[in-house]
């Protein structure tokens, strides 16, 4: 009996338990994050929309607005430009204040739509989010491919959208809105084999180390990103307005 040949076979079987550990890990704590952003935008959007000082706020000035935006766009620039100078708790600010702001915006969601309108659309988002995020994590089908068209397709669909922003055609708008809805859902899948992918090739240095902790905020941007884009387009559709 080959009990050198025994004892490899059994290191490698520990060694890819081992990595199959820390992906897990690492994943868990990606869906983690962004779960937590998704909540923290919710009840911040929620409970806006109870102050009427806010609303009245967000209503009067316009200006308030665009400086939320621009808050948003700096806070993401700095982590995704700046991840290298970053350490993990900087990090973490930056994707909860992100997350925060967010949920100041989606206040005015609650004015608009009625609260029914707006959960059904969460749920069927949920689904669609989980379905084709799972795909993406068990195919083994490359989807670079697709990533790279939907990502070309967003550039496009956002400059339609701000055109549409002077026409106002409302034969654009729901071409942009059924679009933007088949472009989210294969960069949900993209992402995800991507963040997969990544975990898979640096390993141990994702174990509790603060670049591996970095790494999985940047993870939960992108999925939380993807998930909040598909949110808005699907309650184009299924929100119902409020009289």
């Amino acid at each position: 009996m080959n009990t050198s040949y025994m004892n490899q076979g059994s290191r490698s079987a520990m060694s890819t338990m081992a990595q199959s550990r820390v992906v897990i890990g690492y994943i868990n704590r990606v869906y983690g994050w962004m779960c937590g952003g998704l909540a923290l935008t919710a009840l911040i959007a929620y409970f806006g929309a109870q102050s009427p000082t806010l609303v009245k706020l967000l209503r009067a000035n316009p200006v308030i607005l665009i400086g939320i935006i621009v808050a948003e766009l700096v806070l993401v620039g700095v982590l995704s430009f700046g991840q290298r100078k970053l350490n993990y708790a900087a990090s973490l600010l930056c994707f909860l204040g992100y997350a925060a702001l967010n949920g100041i915006l989606f206040s005015m969601i609650f004015l608009v739509y009625t609260g029914g309108s707006i959960a059904s659309t969460f749920f069927v988002t949920s689904g669609t989010f989980g379905a084709m995020s799972l795909y993406g994590y068990v195919t083994k089908r490359d989807l670079t491919t697709i990533g790279n068209i939907c990502f070309m397709a967003l550039i496009g669909l956002i400059i339609a959208s701000v055109v549409n922003i002077f026409i106002a055609s409302s034969a654009l708008y729901w071409i942009v809105t059924y679009a933007g809805i088949l472009i989210f859902v294969g960069l949900i899948a993209y992402d995800t084999q991507k963040i997969k992918q990544m975990a898979m090739a640096m390993g141990n240095d994702l174990a509790e180390t603060d670049t591996g902790k970095k790494y999985a905020i940047m993870g939960a941007l992108t999925l939380y990103l993807d998930f909040i884009n598909l949110f808005i387009l699907l309650l184009r559709i299924f929100g119902r307005g409020r009289d």
